[in-house]
């Protein structure tokens, strides 16, 4: 009951109540503006203001008891903050462009003209080559552009490689829960073990049987959990490893070795555009390829193979569908941008800085903490926060989203942070990303901002 900054109480009179007016303007002590409740008795002389909020208070009045609403704010906004982040862009996915990125810098000398004339699917080409020299792909793997984006490259790894021995798959958020679904549903499979696990979780690696096909995420981008190593995978399987690695390539080491298909798009760490999807492919992959054929008819888009043989030129820029040339300009810059800061070393740096940012605000922070609570599982990409205050959570699930809704909306119109809402299949909380084209010091200007976004909703 107190002016949260100041702790002054309201004053009130036991004079008669005969009317109340609303009136504007600004807190005295902290210049917000405020609607308050202006009573007055029956000389029509002010006797009462307050600040707003809903708690009712019973009055006496000597002859007989009444209740008067006061509009008192025991959680009046906190003070605004005064910086802004220089980039309000916190979205997971299309993530925002590097430093110093400009449309005007982009050549446009390919657009118009087709993908696969020479100059053009040398582009296309270098972007494979770019991809595997930043990243350390060993040399014997090979690298294409498929359509689709991630998710495209990853139902074109399962629907081809699928089927040829019992598979194991790890879900612990809703990309995984999705492949789980496909794999049951749309390919049919029965020999399957799942193991499973809640948002904030990881399951037991230590029980999966790697002479079996493995499918998972490397880094879970609904969750903010990620897995800690490769080490559970092993060198002498049988088995091949799936990966969706999205969120994780470009941010996170990569055990190339312990990875035998390997997934990702452009619209993520480095913050490219959508529709373009990745794969990596190790030799036990190739040799999948070229010896197994699926039980059941692939897409054209799909298709990895020609009369059972690797079609090479798909991995040398010769794309299975027409990609968009600008997007490609656009992520040429970035590998150059990668290049330019360091490489792959400094691309890790640059997250792990913008996790231990907010790691610092949410150790002090009363009202928020990790979904991830395990700090050796917690991603630096996809950032993902949940709120513990009790009056939070015992509020319903729909009250709860609805109040991350009203603070993304308040964040938006302050021009502070877009898109920082949890994924809609999550539990509700924040979701920010720290992959590694967003500055450190936006994410420092951000982190006041969700107290006073927090402060603004509860009151």
């Amino acid at each position: 009951m107190t002016h949260p900054t100041l702790g002054l109480r309201p004053k009130f009179s036991t004079l008669s109540l005969f009317s109340h007016r609303w009136s504007d303007t600004r807190c005295p002590y902290c210049e917000r503006r405020l609607s308050i409740l202006v009573s007055y008795d029956s000389c029509n002389r002010a006797v009462f203001a307050s600040f707003q909020a809903t708690i009712v208070f019973p009055i006496d009045f000597g002859i007989a008891k009444a209740q008067i609403a006061i509009f008192f704010s025991g959680a009046h906004p906190m003070t605004t903050p005064q910086e802004k982040p220089a980039n309000p862009k916190f979205s997971s996915g299309p993530t925002t462009k590097f430093p110093g990125w400009s449309l005007e810098s982009l050549s446009t000398e390919s657009l118009g003209r087709s993908h696969r004339a020479s100059a053009e699917k040398a582009k296309l080409n270098k972007v494979i080559a770019d991809s595997k020299s930043l990243l350390g792909i060993p040399d014997d793997y090979v690298v294409g552009i498929v359509p689709g984006s991630d998710t495209g490259a990853f139902e074109l790894a399962m629907w081809n490689l699928l089927g040829e021995r019992a598979v194991e798959i790890l879900s612990w958020e809703s990309f995984g829960e999705g492949w789980l679904s496909d794999i049951k549903n749309q390919l049919g499979l029965k020999n399957i073990t799942s193991f499973a696990a809640d948002y904030g979780q990881l399951p037991d690696l230590a029980k999966v049987d790697c002479n079996n096909d493995v499918v998972f995420t490397w880094n879970g981008t609904t969750s903010g959990v990620r897995v800690p190593n490769g080490d559970w995978i092993s060198d002498n399987r049988q088995g091949l490893t799936l990966c969706d690695a999205t969120s994780a390539v470009f941010a996170m080491e990569m055990p190339w070795q312990k990875l035998d298909v390997t997934t990702w798009s452009w619209q993520k760490v480095l913050g490219g555009e959508g529709g373009h999807g990745m794969i990596a492919l190790s030799p036990r992959a190739v040799e999948r390829l070229e010896t197994y054929t699926p039980a059941w008819p692939l897409p054209k888009i799909f298709r990895l193979t020609k009369a059972g043989k690797l079609i090479g030129g798909i991995f040398k820029g010769a794309t299975i569908n027409t990609p968009s040339m600008l997007a490609v300009e656009d992520q040429l810059a970035a590998l150059v941008w990668a290049d330019t800061i360091g490489g792959l070393g400094s691309l890790i740096d640059r997250s792990q800085k913008n996790l231990a940012v907010i790691e610092q605000f949410v150790e002090s922070s009363d009202w928020l903490a990790f979904l991830c609570e395990e700090p050796t599982l917690r991603s630096s990409t996809s950032i993902c926060l949940k709120i513990n205050d009790p009056w939070f959570t015992d509020a319903t699930d729909d009250d709860q989203r609805n109040v991350v809704k009203q603070m993304g909306d308040l964040l938006a119109e302050e021009n502070v942070a877009y898109d920082i809402g949890g994924y809609r299949d999550a539990p509700p909380g924040l979701r920010i990303w720290g992959g590694a084209t967003v500055e450190a010091t936006d994410l420092q200007a951000l982190m006041p901002w969700l107290d006073w976004a927090y402060a603004s909703v509860k009151g």
